[in-house]
């Protein structure tokens, strides 16, 4: 024996109980004939099965059918009716045996609110509740609900559908409406947290049952209005959509992409209570189609039925053909009197449509769960074992562990939590010439595929909200363009923000960013900040023009110099060159070319010898300039002193003293180059700091220390010449070379003096154009100021070249 628990009836009239007497049975109103449809469909696998002697061979089954009302109380009621065996005067039932009327399992209920209720009360006698429609993930918990089982997938499953199906469209910005109860509540709060995981959020999210005060659906329909989002997820019971179906078209709410769950996405009576087309392009998640042979015939014959005398079929037959079978005083003149003949096919209403077919092909499966655990249980193979005791607790194990395939080849089977494979199909509602809505399929969504392939589109045209090509936009803000990043907006949602353009230095190739990325430190962010280019190397090169004015001014001074010495070789025997210590000025013109050519160690890329090679070798040479000329002042110093009586100071410094004076001065600073290299060298750098976008290539110092105390060492006697040269400046002699090179050596300090400050302020690459001209203006100082008037004596007034000239006393003149 089968029980089943249907609500032939949605609902009942009011009745207020005064706590005097008994309340009396509901009195039962608004015939549903979706339930009459799940009755047969369960009638006609019983009908099935019971001529099949493949299965339960010589076995019967019969069942016992009551109606709820749509009442959970009378849920609760009939589903102890069925446990105990106490008949119930609302029944329909069949008993083919004699033996007790308790049921080996229970097929229903259709609401998941109604499941919940039921499943706890039966549970302790372990006998299954079968459900064909109750999706709430929570009737998954086998420790609240341990003998529910259900042929529908459970919402869990659905509402990670719908999520995905939002992301795939690139929705980011909906509302969401749902049904006041458990089936509502629990999807919604699985589809909240899934949209969370993907980035949807979630502008409003409203719940509402029908029974409801008009109020309180107002309030819903003006957050619709003053919403931005223009796509609508929703949870609701067919029942509850054809409600809010009815305050759309009376407020004309058009233009909204809206998102179904399966209770109402394929439902052709919902479609045809839509007569605005307020839901035309609408999208969701159904069952999968399904097709058993022989039932859509066998449900349309309702003759079986007339032959009931069951009150509850003669209301059925009253309202399927409009008619009654007792004409009544207060009957209209116009209702026609029931004959029990009347013909079906002339009808066309929910009863004859055929759209929930998945759903009977539940109802149908679930009554073949049933027979393949008795088939097993009882030990059928041509003859069952009629002769062993069914235990309900016995029957629940054996339909958990079954597995089979229909005859239209679904396999059937439940996992650990009484649940079938989640399996369902995208459906798009589009609207055909003739004002009625197609189902097409365009996707499927398959829970047992690796995540990234559960959802499947096909290739499909697509209608949308307003009978639309295109697909709807729905963003609280529009999509960060590559180059930019999300920020987001103070009291909004993660899905509200404002785009912000990358740092320098940063990027983002990506919609939707949520960070910048730094660049690699070679690389610097482009002018549209969405990648990175490659930073540009400065250096100061020859080719460009600083660098090639610099080396001209460079060669020009080693020419120069060549000039000088080549006149000087020519007239070497000359009194002008002869009086000016002629070994010492040779050398001086040398290291003033060495001067000028060290210059062009700081143009070029640097690499690791030429920054070894130009700081050692500005140091030496210029030493070995400073050198020599103080070697010169010293020699006017002591002339001088040698022409007073009695003075034989020369002989002390004479030309060996000379050279080794200049040996030694020159080796100082050879070995503090020696000890700079060897300690902590210069070394090539990429300098990344000084400039954000480009790199320069430098020389660093490697200790600071060795660089400060070569030019330090230069300084100190640059100043000591100086000083000396300073007080030889009024010597009575008619030709005083002190006084040109106390000009020389206060231009050569005045420009080292300078250089210091302006080398440090400098950037890049004109920091060493700074020391490249440094060193060329304090060479040509010391070349011009010491050289160039004897060449204009030697060239242009050789009259003055004279021995006498050069002995002349003359009035000694101010500086």
């Amino acid at each position: 024996m089968l029980g089943g628990i249907f609500s032939f009836h949605s609902s009942w009239k009011n009745r207020q109980d005064i706590y005097m007497h008994k309340p009396k049975p509901l009195q039962c109103t608004s015939l549903n004939f979706r339930a009459f449809q799940f009755t047969q469909a369960m009638l006609f696998a019983i009908e099935e099965i019971n001529n099949n002697i493949d299965i339960l061979p010589g076995i019967s089954l019969g069942y016992k059918i009551y109606d709820t009302c749509g009442s959970i109380a009378r849920g609760v009621r009939v589903a102890l009716a069925l446990a105990n065996g106490n008949e119930d005067a609302f029944a329909l039932s069949e008993a083919p045996c004699t033996r007790s009327a308790q049921v080996q399992a229970i097929m229903g209920e259709t609401s998941s609110s109604s499941c919940m209720a039921i499943a706890p009360v039966i549970g302790p006698f372990h006998i299954p509740l079968i459900s064909h429609f109750a999706t709430c993930a929570c009737l998954s918990d086998k420790v609240k609900y341990p003998s529910f089982l259900r042929t529908i997938p459970s919402d869990y499953y659905q509402s990670r559908a719908l999520a995905q199906l939002v992301k795939h469209f690139g929705w980011t910005w909906v509302g969401a409406i749902r049904t006041n109860d458990d089936y509502g509540n629990n999807g919604m709060a699985t589809f909240t947290e899934t949209a969370q995981q993907l980035g949807i959020c979630l502008e409003y999210s409203v719940s509402f049952f029908r029974t409801d005060p008009p109020d309180k659906i107002q309030k819903i329909i003006n957050i619709i209005k003053i919403s931005t989002s223009t796509v609508i997820v929703t949870f609701l019971s067919h029942m509850n959509m054809d409600v809010l179906i009815h305050e759309l078209s009376y407020h004309n709410l058009t233009g909204y992409q809206w998102v179904g769950s399966e209770s109402w996405i394929f439902d052709s009576q919902t479609a045809a209570m839509d007569r605005d087309h307020i839901l035309d392009g609408a999208i969701g998640v159904s069952i999968p189609k399904a097709q058993v042979s022989g039932m859509r015939e066998f449900m349309v014959d309702v003759k079986p039925l007339n032959t009931s005398n069951n009150q509850m079929f003669t209301e059925f037959w009253e309202t399927l053909f409009s008619c009654k079978f007792k004409q009544t005083k207060s009957a209209t003149g116009n209702q026609r009197k029931c004959t029990g003949d009347e013909d079906l096919t002339e009808v066309h209403n929910s009863f004859t449509d055929m759209s929930l077919m998945p759903i009977f092909n539940n109802v149908y499966k679930g009554v073949y769960a049933v027979a393949h655990a008795l088939h097993n249980i009882l030990g059928c193979n041509k003859t069952c074992h009629t002769n062993v005791q069914l235990d309900p607790f016995m029957i629940l194990q054996h339909i958990k562990k079954i597995r089979f395939k229909t005859k239209e080849g679904d396999e059937v089977y439940f996992n650990e939590n009484g649940d079938p494979v989640a399996k369902y199909e995208i459906i798009n509602w589009q609207p055909t010439e003739n004002g009625t809505v197609d189902f097409v399929t365009i996707g499927v969504y398959d829970a047992s595929l690796p995540a990234d392939k559960q959802l499947n589109m096909l290739n499909k045209s697509l209608i949308w909200a307003g009978n639309s090509y295109y697909v709807p936009f729905s963003l609280c803000s529009e999509e960060c363009p590559p180059g930019t990043q999300k920020v987001l907006q103070k009291g909004k949602p993660v899905c509200c923000y404002d785009c912000i353009s990358c740092g320098e230095g940063e990027f983002s190739n990506s919609t939707d960013s949520a960070t910048c990325d730094s660049c690699h430190p070679e690389y610097w962010s482009n002018e549209f900040r969405d990648g990175c280019v490659k930073k540009y190397i400065e250096f100061l090169s020859y080719e460009e023009i600083m660098g090639a004015l610099l080396t001209a001014a460079s060669l020009f001074g080693t020419c120069m110099t060549a000039a000088v010495a080549f006149i000087f070789f020519t007239y070497r025997k000359t009194p002008i060159v002869r009086a000016n210590n002629s070994e010492l000025s040779f050398l001086l013109l040398f290291s003033l070319t060495l001067c000028f050519l060290c210059s062009l160690t700081f143009i070029g890329q640097p690499s690791e010898w030429s920054c070894m090679l130009r700081h050692t070798a500005f140091g030496i040479t210029f030493v070995l300039c400073i050198s020599c000329v103080l070697g010169k002042t010293i020699v006017v110093l002591m002339a001088f002193r040698a022409t007073l009586p009695g003075s034989n100071v020369m002989k002390w410094f004479g030309p060996t003293q000379q050279r080794l004076s200049v040996l030694a001065f020159t080796l100082i600073q050879v070995a503090i180059c020696i000890l700079w290299l060897a300690i902590s060298p210069p070394f090539p750098f990429r300098n990344f700091k000084e400039f954000k976008d480009k790199i320069i290539l430098e020389c660093a110092l490697g200790s600071a220390i060795g660089f400060w105390a070569v030019l330090g060492y230069i300084g100190f006697l640059a100043m000591l010449c100086f000083i000396l040269a300073f007080l030889a400046r009024k010597l009575p002699d008619n030709f005083n070379e002190a006084k040109f090179i106390t000009f020389s050596m206060l231009i050569f300090c005045a420009v080292w003096v300078t250089f210091i400050p302006a080398y440090v302020s400098s950037p890049g690459k004109f920091s060493v154009a700074v020391e490249i001209f440094a060193i060329l203006a304090s060479s040509f100082g010391l070349l011009i100021c010491i050289f160039i008037p004897k060449c204009y004596i030697i060239l242009l007034k050789p009259e003055k070249n004279t021995k006498k000239n050069m002995m002349g006393k003359g009035a000694p003149k101010a500086l």
